[in-house]
């Protein structure tokens, strides 16, 4: 709300002085009328002052006057921004509760969603498991009696390969001692004859051995007979 402007001043207009009329009086002195301009100076100096201060008045007043009325319109600006304020902050607080009502029952509806979907989800969870469980069960069944039939068979086949195993071992183990007894003879009849070759050879050494030691010394001697003799000889000439 505005404040109350308060009410003009009154102005009080002083009546304008009127000239002083000059009466010519012949015999007056020149004293006399050079007062008489004195007067008339001052009372129009004193009009001028006082001109001057109604100006002065006036303007205050009209000045104030236009304080007053800024005044007052900033002051109506003001409440009109004001009501202008409040009406948008309720309309602000409105929007906001009316969207807060609108976000809770779309998250209430959204939560009742999800549980109905969740409730579908699990009995469907549970109705596979329970066909996931069925079909295992037969599977593990079938892969029971596959397995029984696939060990008794595999057993069987172990044992005939651990029979047939055994009688090539058995075999293998025979023809092994035969082999190492013909070895055994074999290398021993090798070792008889080695023996006997590296005896002759032995002896061939030791025959060729004494020979060449028997040619080196006929030749030392020889050589000492010849050099005895052509010493003997030189000794005579």
């Amino acid at each position: 709300m505005g404040r109350k402007s308060s009410p003009p001043p009154n102005i009080i207009r002083s009546e304008a002085a009127k000239p002083p009329q000059l009466t010519q009086v012949p015999s007056q002195s020149v004293q006399t009328q050079t007062a008489l301009n004195d007067a008339a100076n001052k009372q129009t100096r004193l009009n001028m002052e006082l001109g001057a201060q109604l100006d002065r008045t006036n303007a205050d007043f009209f000045a104030t006057q236009d304080i007053r009325r800024t005044q007052a319109t900033a002051a109506e600006n003001r409440l009109t921004t004001r009501v202008a304020g409040e009406e948008t902050r309720g309309t602000i607080r409105t929007q906001g509760q009316e969207d807060r009502a609108l976000t809770a029952t779309t998250g209430l509806e959204y939560r009742r969603g999800l549980e109905t979907a969740g409730s579908q989800d699990r009995a469907l969870t549970r109705t596979t498991g329970q066909e996931s469980r069925a079909t295992q069960g037969q599977l593990l069944a079938g892969q029971e009696r596959q397995i029984g039939q696939r060990g008794q068979q595999e057993r069987a086949a172990i044992r005939t390969t651990g029979q047939e195993t055994r009688g090539i071992r058995r075999t293998e183990g025979q023809q092994t001692r035969l082999t190492a007894a013909e070895q055994g003879r074999q290398q021993r009849a090798g070792i008889r004859t080695t023996g006997i070759e590296e005896r002759a050879g032995t002896r061939e050494r030791g025959r060729e051995q004494r020979m060449t030691d028997l040619q080196q010394e006929m030749f030392r001697r020889y050589k000492e007979n010849r050099d005895f003799e052509q010493a003997t000889g030189s000794y005579r000439v």
